[in-house]
This record gives structure tokens, C-alpha cells and sequence, in this order.
């Protein structure tokens, strides 16, 4: 009997078929052999739960200028999205391990709950204090969830599968990505910004009695672990200050000033701890051996620049369509649906080519991040005189790359992996896109604004017109009030109409320049993805938990 193949070091046995076997089994005992039905109706019950936690970001984008009328603090705007972050990426590695040592069933049920929780607290917030802190806690439900989704299609189905069902739950992401912003606008104009997060409490708790009914109730062999809390507490504390500074760098600090500088080195040295613990920790919480797997190691870096470029293009294409070409929010944000939904079939048909055409997920992979930097190319060359359709193409291709890409990766580590630590190397996977998702949010975001204020302070023909220096500052700072009527209403009673006309568009042009700036670096994150990928060892996708034996 030969053994099996373990990236991590340690020696995989064999698994006997009868589940009376004394030798102690990598794979719960139940969830390869549950009935189709409970399988379809487990299958459900993640879809559910995924787009219930996906739909409550973008639900919610959509509501945060009325939320911000009523409540006031300003100030704190982008700190609603940040909280929400901050606490579900913390808890993506975390949920991860604790679900391979005791089960997912109910850490799966108390992160909806939490979730839910969360959501009627968010409603009945009387401040921006309480909502953050709120969005922070509904966060730590966010993340059990989504880190157990694609762990629970890993548990469900083996790797020669997965595919079909990982670019499912893609497309639920996508799904939930198109009808957010719709619902946000309905619910917030005709009913109540409050009611964005009372909604999800009829949605989910269907969801948390299905689960208690249905949801497989399978545990590793129980034996006594040592959780893992000093590498938890270190996590913590690296990424929490990591994210903080990233939000504060180029918006209410400078990237040179002590506040970011201080927050980006506590981060680095908590790094260098967290490092030391897990590599002395008796269970560590991420265990460093698995990436001693070049698969792991390629996904990590692959997901963490398809988070970026996703970012880019979630931000800036609405930014560029509302203060460059004068169109509506509402327009606007109608013109990310044709990338959602291009995204939405791209990984459904993706997952179901590596599943039923040899489980070429490495050739897949290639050609979705050729495709997306493609898109991202494209979009760099928009203008202020870019036509509705160049648009819309540009964007559907890059929607097109990064739905085949995006599912295949958790495939490649998932079939690469030993189950045993399946659920914390698929959620480390989901935890560095999104670390790669606030660095975009942070590095593109400044270095739009630098490129931005650079070209109109030193654009001649600007100050040939002879506008008064603070106005020039306060659009540089604040390119949103390009889209403003009543700021273009006192600019135009400033200088008056003709100067006014001259001025945006002098200035819509250098906004131009500065936004596909970003799409042009966003492209280059995106290439190093796909010549990142061109590392990864493509091994045959497995039909069962474990890796067959040779005879």
C-alpha cells in the first residue's frame, strides 16, 4: 500500500471503504455518502447563505448617502465598508482551521446568527458610531460564511466535481453583485434606508432553520486540541492596523505621515510574530506547511491581484462614467451589470469545463487572466469621447476573464491539499483576496488622486484661465463634486458660465488620464497573476476525499 501525496509534510493514509475501520479517517464519514437529495438540499442552503452575505455589501453601497443624510458624520463614510471588511478577512483564516478541528455545521449556524444579529443592530443605529461598530460585528458573521461556503462544496463533492459547483457560488457573488445596488435603490427610496439590513432578517432565518435541519452534522475523530489563541490574537493585530492604515493612506493621511507609517510597522512587525507563533504552535491557525505547496503558493499570489483588479474596476469605471462623461449614479452603476453578468456565466461554464474536460484548471486559469488584463487594457484607453459600446465591451471582457479565473484556484488547492487542512487552505485563499482587495482600494485610490492633482496643477492651459488656487484644491481633493449640481451651480456664479465650461473640460480630461491610469496598472497587477499561474503544477483532479492509492 503506498501513501498518499501531502504537501505539508506529514504522510496521508490509506482510507478503507468500511466505515468500521479502525484506521483513523482524513474525510468526515458521511459526507461522500449522504443521499443525493440532502446533498441538493445542503447545496442550497450555502447558495443561500453565500448570497445573503454578498448582497448585504453591495445592498448597502447603494444606501450610504441617505444612511450618511440621517446620521451626519461624513467624515467617517468609508468606515461602514471598512469595519465590514476589517473583521470578516480576520475571520476567513480563523473559521477555517476551528471548522477542520471540530466540524462546520455550527460554526456555519452562529455566523448567520451573528450575521443576523448584526443586521437588525445596523437598522436600529441612532449614530455613525454605533453603525460601524455594528457593520464590524455583522462582519465576523460575513466572514464564517463565506469562508464556509467553498469549504462546504469541498466537503460535498470531490475535486473531479468541484468545478460545477465552485462556479456556483461565483456566480451567486455575481448574481447578488447585479441585483444589490437595484434592491438598495428600491428599499432606500420607497421604504427605509433602515430596512437594507432588516431585509436580511426574513431571508436568513429560513436559512439558519434549514441548516439545523439538514446540515450534515459530521466532526474530525474526536480527539483533544490545543486551539491556536496566541497566533489568533497575532493575526489580529497584523491585520487589523494592516487595513486601518491602507484606508487611511492617501484619504485622511498621507502615505509619509506618522498615523500611516505607525500603523503599516505594527502591522509588519505583528507579521513577524504571527510568523514565530504559528511555526512553534502545536495546531497552528495557519499552518505554515501548507505553503510549502507551489499550488497554494500560486493561488495565494493569483487571488490577491485578481483582488485588486476586481476592485479597480468596481470603484473607478462608476467614477469615470458619473464625473467624466456626466452620466447618472443610477446609469452608472446599470453599467456594471453587463460585467456582472458576463462574470455570472463565465464561471458557471467555467466549473463545468474543468469538471467535464480532463480538469485543466491550470490552461483555464491562463486564459481567464489573459482575458481580464485584456479588459483591463481596454479600459485604459477610455476617454471623455468613449462611446456607450467600447464601454460596455471593455467591461464584459474583463467580467468574462475573471469569472473563469476567479473559481479555479480553490479547485487547484482543494485537489491539492490533505482534507485535514482543506478548510483553512481554501479560506487562506479567500483571505488573501481580500487583503489584496484593500491594498487596490488604498493603492489605487491614492494614486489616482496624486495623478489626478498633478495633472491639473500642472496643466497650462488651466491656469491660463486664472482660477482662484483654492478652487482648483478643493476639486483636486474632491473629484465627486464634478458630479455635484450645486457645486457646479456655485462654480458657475464664481468664474461664470463660459469659464466654467472651459474649466471641466480641462479638468474632466485630466480626470480621465488619472482613472485609466489606474486601469493601466490595474492590468499590470492582473498580468503578474497570469504569469504567476504559468508556476502552477496542474495535477489530475481526484475522484474521491483522498488521493487514490496505487495498487
Amino acid at each position: 500500500m503506498s501513501e498518499t501525496r501531502d504537501p505539508t509534510g506529514d504522510k496521508g493514509k490509506r482510507v478503507a471503504p468500511s466505515s468500521g475501520d479502525a484506521v483513523p479517517s482524513p474525510v468526515p464519514l458521511g459526507f461522500h455518502n449522504l443521499p443525493r437529495r440532502r446533498v441538493l438540499i445542503t447545496l442550497g442552503g450555502v447558495l443561500l447563505a453565500m448570497f445573503l452575505s454578498s448582497l448585504d455589501q453591495t445592498v448597502v453601497g447603494t444606501a450610504l448617502p441617505r444612511i450618511i443624510a440621517d446620521l451626519k458624520g461624513f467624515e467617517h463614510y468609508t468606515w461602514v465598508a471598512t469595519a465590514y471588511l476589517l473583521t470578516a478577512t480576520i475571520m476567513m483564516p480563523i473559521v477555517g482551521r476551528l471548522t477542520d478541528m471540530y466540524g462546520r455545521k455550527w460554526f456555519y449556524i452562529v455566523g448567520i446568527i451573528i450575521f443576523l444579529v448584526g443586521s437588525a443592530l445596523c437598522g436600529i443605529s441612532q449614530n455613525m458610531t454605533q453603525l460601524i461598530f455594528f457593520r464590524g460585528f455583522q462582519g465576523v458573521g460575513a466572514g464564517i460564511m463565506m469562508a464556509n461556503a467553498f469549504i462546504v462544496i469541498g466537503d460535498l463533492f470531490p475535486p473531479s466535481e468541484r468545478g460545477k459547483y465552485q462556479g456556483l457560488i461565483v456566480a451567486v457573488f455575481g448574481l447578488s453583485s447585479i441585483i444589490g445596488p437595484l434592491l438598495g435603490g428600491f428599499i432606500t427610496d420607497n421604504i427605509s434606508w433602515h430596512w437594507i439590513f432588516y431585509i436580511n432578517l426574513p431571508l436568513g432565518i429560513p436559512v439558519v432553520l434549514a441548516f439545523i435541519r439538514f446540515f450534515p452534522d459530521v466532526r474530525p475523530p474526536q480527539v483533544k486540541h490545543k486551539v491556536d489563541f496566541l497566533g489568533m490574537a497575532a493575526l489580529v493585530l497584523c491585520i487589523s492596523p494592516l487595513i486601518i492604515g491602507l484606508s487611511w493612506a492617501g484619504s485622511e493621511y498621507g502615505w509619509a505621515s506618522p498615523q500611516v507609517i505607525g500603523a503599516l510597522s505594527f502591522s509588519a512587525v505583528m507579521l513577524l510574530l504571527f510568523i514565530y507563533v504559528e511555526s512553534h504552535a502545536p495546531e497552528p491557525i495557519m499552518p505554515l506547511a501548507i505553503f510549502r505547496s507551489r499550488t497554494v503558493k500560486v493561488a495565494v499570489v493569483a487571488r490577491f491581484c485578481i483582488g485588486m483588479g476586481m476592485f479597480g474596476i468596481i470603484l473607478f469605471v462608476p467614477l469615470f462614467f458619473q464625473a467624466v462623461l456626466g452620466r447618472s449614479a443610477t446609469y452608472s452603476g446599470t453599467l456594471l451589470m453587463p460585467q456582472m453578468l458576463a462574470m455570472v456565466v463565465a464561471s458557471t461554464l467555467s466549473g463545468q469545463a474543468v469538471a467535464r474536460l480532463g480538469g485543466h484548471y491550470r490552461i483555464q486559469a491562463i486564459i481567464g487572466l489573459a482575458i481580464m488584463a485584456g479588459g483591463l487594457f481596454l479600459l485604459s484607453f477610455m476617454s471623455p469621447t468613449t462611446s456607450h459600446g467600447d464601454a460596455v465591451l471593455a467591461i464584459v471582457i474583463t467580467g468574462i476573464g475573471m469569472g473563469i479565473a476567479m473559481p479555479l484556484f480553490v479547485i487547484a488547492v482543494q485537489n491539492d491539499v490533505p482534507y485535514r487542512v482543506m478548510g483553512v487552505a481554501t479560506s487562506t485563499v479567500q483571505f488573501f483576496q481580500s487583503i489584496g482587495q484593500a491594498v487596490g482600494l488604498a493603492v489605487f485610490g491614492s494614486m489616482m488622486a496624486s495623478r489626478f492633482t498633478a495633472n491639473v496643477m500642472g496643466n497650462e492651459a488651466i491656469a491660463q484661465l486664472g482660477l482662484p488656487r483654492q478652487l482648483l484644491s478643493q476639486i483636486t481633493t474632491n473629484p465627486e463634486a464634478l458630479m455635484s449640481k450645486e457645486a457646479l451651480a456655485e462654480l458657475e456664479r464664481t468664474v461664470g458660465p463660459g469659464l466654467t465650461a472651459q474649466f471641466l473640460e480641462l479638468v474632466k480630461s485630466d480626470l480621465s488620464t488619472a482613472i485609466t491610469y489606474v486601469f493601466t496598472i490595474g492590468a499590470a497587477v492582473i498580468v503578474v497573476a497570469f504569469l504567476t499561474t504559468f508556476l502552477l503544477k496542474e495535477h489530475p483532479l481526484r475522484r474521491s476525499h483522498v488521493s487514490a492509492p496505487e495498487e
